[in-house]
C-alpha cells in the first residue's frame, strides 16, 4: 500500500478559485460521506447533558474526527480523477438517517490548476 505522504499534495478550499493558480481542466463532482454514532452509554450521557446545557465533548470530538475523514475521502476520489485541487468545498452534517446516528458529508468540484505564470522580469 502506498503511503498518503508520498500522494501528490491536493489544494483543498472553500473559495471558488485558487490565488496563484488557473484553473485548467474540470474533472467534476467529487464527495466523501461517512454515517457515525456512539454507543449507548454516551448516548445516555449526552441526553443529560442536553437538559442541563454546555458542550457534549464526545459528540464534538466525533464529528471533528469525521469531517477530517470525509474531506480526506473526498480528496481520494479527486486524486483517483487526476485533479490536484478541490475548490468550493463545502462540509454538511444530517442526522435524518438512522436514530442516534449523524450523517457528516463534505462535496466540491475536483479541477487540474496550474500556476499562473508570472511575465518574464
Amino acid at each position: 500500500m502506498v503511503s498518503k505522504l508520498k500522494q501528490p499534495y491536493i489544494h483543498v478550499v472553500t473559495i471558488e478559485n485558487l490565488p496563484g493558480y488557473t484553473v485548467k481542466e474540470v474533472k467534476g463532482l467529487v464527495w466523501g460521506t461517512t454515517v457515525r454514532s456512539k454507543f449507548l452509554g454516551t448516548e445516555i450521557l449526552a441526553l443529560l447533558k442536553v437538559m442541563v446545557g454546555g458542550e457534549i465533548k464526545d459528540y464534538t470530538s466525533m464529528l471533528n474526527e469525521a469531517r477530517r475523514y470525509v474531506i480526506e475521502r473526498m480528496v481520494d476520489n479527486a486524486r483517483a480523477l487526476g485533479a490536484n485541487a478541490v475548490i468550493g468545498v463545502r462540509t454538511g452534517t444530517s442526522t435524518q438517517t438512522i436514530p442516534g446516528a449523524a450523517e457528516i458529508f463534505a462535496y466540491g468540484t475536483a479541477v487540474v490548476v496550474e500556476p499562473v505564470k508570472r511575465g518574464k522580469q
